[in-house]
């Protein structure tokens, strides 16, 4: 595809996520930093991502916003990377890509907040609770070396950097199987690019 790819992004953002992504699949981009609260709300942005967050690409007459969404479109657009899954990998690989949308990142940023769903309204919540949930992902980082099977594909990516960033910051439990999982997804030169570029482009540090 010849399309031009547009990356809308923040360095202190989710948007480390689609950078690592697109690294992976090594097909050139065009990079546009947004500020929080001014250009991320501005007109212009809002046409593409009406939610005035990042990350969003614009691929051609296309727009994909949400990590998982930019992804997996990612992975089928461009087949020959290999990052998207075969038959035999499908399944796990849309289960557990969407069980990080859904009940990981929900359970994550609730406790991150100071908010614990309390255990008699656990059956209304689709996410679970944070036990439940931190021992479901760890069934799913030990059954193979990568999320659906022997290899890397793109739902490592995603699931990899959940857990990479929550070990960074404590946000999940540090257990075994998660940084033995971290070390093994992360351990790739598209990783390495793509975190080099995001922390170039981090706003200067200044002394109070």
């Amino acid at each position: 595809m010849t399309e031009e790819l547009v990356f809308y992004t923040n360095p202190m953002s989710r948007g480390r996520i689609a950078r690592w992504m697109l690294e992976e699949v090594g097909v050139p981009y065009r990079t546009e930093y947004l500020d929080f609260g001014t250009t991320m709300k501005a007109l212009d942005y809002l046409s593409v991502n009406p939610m005035g967050k990042v990350p969003a690409i614009r691929h051609g007459d296309t727009i994909v916003t949400e990590c998982a969404a930019i992804c997996a479109y990612m992975a089928e657009t461009f087949p020959e990377t290999g990052l998207a899954p075969t038959a035999a990998e499908r399944g796990d690989y849309f289960r557990w890509m969407f069980f990080a949308a859904g009940p990981l990142e929900t359970v994550v940023t609730n406790r991150a907040l100071g908010f614990e769903i309390p255990p008699e309204r656990l059956r209304m919540a689709g996410c679970g609770g944070f036990g439940d949930v931190m021992g479901t992902l760890e069934t799913a980082v030990s059954a193979s070396p990568y999320i659906a099977g022997d290899r890397f594909t793109a739902a490592d990516v995603y699931v990899g950097s959940h857990i990479g960033w929550g070990l960074g910051f404590g946000t999940i439990e540090k257990r075994q199987a998660f940084v033995d999982y971290w070390s093994r997804v992360s351990d790739r030169d598209a990783y390495r690019r793509a975190t080099e570029l995001d922390n170039a482009a981090m706003p200067p540090q200044t002394n109070t």
